[in-house]
């Protein structure tokens, strides 16, 4: 890449609140107002409106939650930091010398991509960017395809946090169509690497486990200060797709110190060993999540697979941004599912205890179907 493209890789979008050189986000910043969350709700089931043309507000983290932030730290910390090592060691031998182009995912992937590019910077040229990809919508291609411009597409590797069910993998093979260069000749998928692959679908994994993934309990805050991605109904085709910035909540901020503690404590314990993540035994995880997902939209009468909101991640964050109907544990007080039971008790959601029944997964929100809008 010339120095000119360098230079250019330094100054493309913006970085939100991390430091310039660790993530460019190739998002437009927009003003928008919130939509509650019961009525953006509404308008989502009732199809007048599709989830990404909308966020609701952000509020600082109460007292609790942060609490809750601490224990998942306390309890998955020095994990993180070996997976993350873990994982950029086998980027290393499949790509180094080379230089490595990390596309982070907004918003779940970029914590994860910031860690990831901290490492591999150590020991070869990497790059990183956040970009947008919305179920039903796809990746953001004008954003793709600047990326693909400046450094071309033989060492891209898209990063997530986890598969839930496997929704956002989907979109991104659907959006990839076109662009073989992006995808993994050995496994036919695109390069996707998580921390956790719940559904069994991503490329580099580092585990198949629903475990307490600490950036997975928090959203702005430990993500850059930037909403989820947004695509506006009457967005230019050819743009970025958008999103806010939260500036209200810079007080509240923990993006950098999250960072600053799993670097911490991946200098405190060096790990040489690499991720390898074959085809059977993602085969084997993807037929117990789809067998756990159709079970359960059966015995709970689910018509839509996405109000199923499973992982410990996903089924947080949808009590926080959704209308949760009920929420699902494998067991009843495992310290992993500490701040989703605090969340079930203060907004008085149902609780199952399914024991195996719920296969790969520690917890599932179930969302709630709104009455049919009759105006």
């Amino acid at each position: 890449m010339t120095n000119a493209a360098t230079d250019l890789s330094q100054t493309l979008g913006f970085s939100g609140s991390y430091p310039a050189h660790e993530v460019r986000f190739l998002l437009n910043i927009l003003q928008m107002q919130p939509t509650n969350i019961e009525e953006k709700e509404q308008l989502i089931q009732s199809g007048k409106k599709h989830y990404s043309s909308m966020l609701s507000a952000e509020h600082p983290p109460s007292a609790t939650h942060l609490q809750h932030y601490d224990l998942a730290m306390q309890l998955g910390a020095a994990r993180m930091a070996k997976e993350v090592q873990q994982l950029g060691n086998r980027l290393l031998e499949l790509y180094a010398p080379e230089p490595i182009v990390l596309v982070s995912l907004v918003r779940a992937g970029v914590p994860l991509g910031v860690l990831l590019r901290d490492y591999l910077a150590a020991q070869v040229p990497c790059y990183h960017y956040g970009v947008s990809i919305i179920r039903d919508r796809g990746i953001d291609h004008a954003a793709l395809d600047q990326i693909i411009r400046l450094h071309g597409a033989k060492n891209i590797v898209f990063v997530d946090g986890w598969t839930g069910k496997g929704a956002i993998t989907r979109e991104l093979s659907r959006s990839l169509q076109d662009y073989p260069e992006l995808w993994d000749t050995q496994s036919g998928l695109p390069r996707l690497l998580v921390l956790s692959d719940l559904a069994g679908c991503a490329w580099l994994a580092a585990s198949q486990d629903d475990w307490l993934i600490p950036s997975g309990v928090l959203g702005s805050i430990i993500s850059g200060l930037i909403s989820r991605s947004v695509l506006p109904e009457h967005a230019q085709q050819g743009t970025w797709h958008g999103c806010i910035q939260y500036h209200t909540l810079t007080e509240h901020d923990l993006s950098n110190s999250f960072i600053q503690q799993i670097r911490s404590h991946i200098q405190q314990q060096p790990e040489q060993q690499s991720c390898l993540w074959g085809n059977t035994q993602r085969q084997q995880q993807q037929q117990q999540s789809q067998q756990t997902i159709d079970w359960l939209m059966q015995h709970y009468r689910v018509e839509q697979v996405n109000h199923i909101k499973p992982s410990i991640a996903e089924a947080t964050r949808a009590v926080l941004r959704r209308v949760p109907e009920r929420i699902l544990l494998k067991d009843a007080d495992h310290p992993s599912t500490q701040l989703l039971r605090h969340f079930a008790e203060q907004q008085q959601v149902a609780i199952d205890v399914l024991g195996e029944q719920l296969g790969p997964y520690q917890a599932v929100t179930l969302i709630k179907t709104m009455p049919k809008d009759c105006s």
